[in-house]
């Protein structure tokens, strides 16, 4: 191959293997590249998964890390559909629980667990998948 396949928009990437106990609890076992999430709430993010961090006009504080990796990537799986939309708000309060317990202000977590009720839908949505850039070439592929 004289070209390679890229993504863009992250800003960490995991170092070592991550496993969380979450309030979601999928009908089958989910494992998909990165991500698995177990009947029993199991969440295990794997080395190499690339995050964009706390999503909007914020500053990323090593409270808010934590919840948004697992934020990321429970909401990877909305998107491609492993988990139903009904889930959104569960994927919500994940990162809020992880946010408070990770040491951040309780009305700064309840702000951001309120605007991603409020406005997250769009990045749960199937049809906003990062697109694949390729290089040399111009252009991206789906």
């Amino acid at each position: 191959m004289k070209y390679i396949s890229y993504r863009r928009g992250y800003k960490y990437q995991l170092a070592k293997t991550f496993t969380v106990t979450v309030k979601i609890f999928p009908f089958t076992v989910i494992d998909v590249g990165f991500i698995s999430l177990t009947t029993d709430g199991f969440l295990t993010i794997r080395e190499g998964y690339a995050s964009d961090g706390p999503s909007g006009p914020t500053m990323d504080t090593p409270s808010s890390i934590r919840g948004a990796f697992v934020h990321d990537a429970l909401y990877q799986l909305l998107r491609l559909g492993f988990l139903p939309q009904g889930f959104r708000k569960d994927c919500d309060q994940a990162a809020y629980e992880l946010w408070t317990e990770d040491g951040m202000w309780v009305w700064r977590a309840r702000l951001w667990r309120r605007e991603l009720n409020n406005f997250g839908s769009p990045a749960a949505d199937p049809k906003n998948i990062k697109r694949v850039y390729i290089a040399p070439r111009k252009g991206f592929l789906a």
